[in-house]
């Protein structure tokens, strides 16, 4: 119960990373809102919680600059502060670079990248006031070794593993932890509305571990980085996956 008394935000929490990781957070006594578009989703994954802590629901909107700040105007105005933030929300549409549509990098940025340091900039405020807080940013591998068929994607995501260092060295000074979790291929509803069968086999076999990750193999590490446990360690960039990518 080592989140129990904590308000800790989590988007994208309507399935896959985002909805593992507001369920564990709650069930360590943390009172998780939720924020994301998918508000039926929102609202089936706090239903489908039992235990100590309590899940709420907000729609979000991450691509409009208005939606966010009248999310975290609610999250406030219902908890009064916020202890930690995980920004795990994001899509991607997988296709060879040269084919892309601009207005698909637009949604890319706005979304993966833009949406997360609004938020963050939104509640940071709340953190810096009480001298504490923990954020969590969810990226990707594809973000540090890069991924074929996700350039825009992978470029969103090394943009967001730059802004947690960044913001890490900033937030020091007012005991703000900042760090981000790198997932690899993971067994989320994204993932299996892109990948076919043959890339779902072919990626088992080059993950040392022959599986996909799991949403919450994933948890488990933002867990840890929102947890106690935690506080001597910022602007990190932890990899969940398998052994796949073992870069320094």
């Amino acid at each position: 119960m080592e989140l129990k008394d904590k308000i800790i935000v989590v988007t994208g929490g309507a399935s896959g990373i985002g909805k593992a990781t507001a369920l564990l957070l709650a069930s360590h006594g943390a009172s998780v809102h939720i924020g994301d578009l998918d508000m039926a989703g929102s609202e089936a994954t706090a239903q489908s919680f039992e235990g100590a802590g309590s899940i709420s629901a907000t729609q979000l909107d991450l691509a409009k600059p208005d939606s966010v700040k009248s999310f975290t105007e609610a999250v406030l105005a219902q908890h009064g502060r916020v202890d930690g933030l995980v920004n795990a929300a994001g899509f991607d549409k997988v296709g060879p670079f040269i084919k892309n549509d601009p207005e698909l990098w637009e949604r890319l940025v706005a979304v993966n990248l833009l949406g997360a340091m609004r938020l963050t900039q939104l509640v940071l405020p709340s953190m810096i006031s009480a001298n504490a807080g923990k954020i969590v940013n969810i990226a990707s591998d594809a973000g540090r070794v890069g991924s074929m068929g996700e350039t825009a994607y992978a470029a969103t995501k090394g943009g967001l593993i730059a802004f947690t260092k960044s913001l890490a060295r900033e937030m020091a000074r007012y005991q703000i932890n900042v760090n981000v979790v790198c997932p690899g291929p993971t067994d989320t509803p994204l993932f299996n509305t892109q990948a076919s069968e043959g890339l779902r086999e072919a990626l088992i076999s080059a993950i040392p571990f022959r599986r996909l990750g799991q949403p919450e193999d994933v948890a488990h590490a933002v867990h840890y980085l929102v947890g106690p446990n935690s506080g001597y360690v910022t602007g990190q960039v932890l990899s969940v996956s398998g052994g796949l990518t073992m870069v320094g």
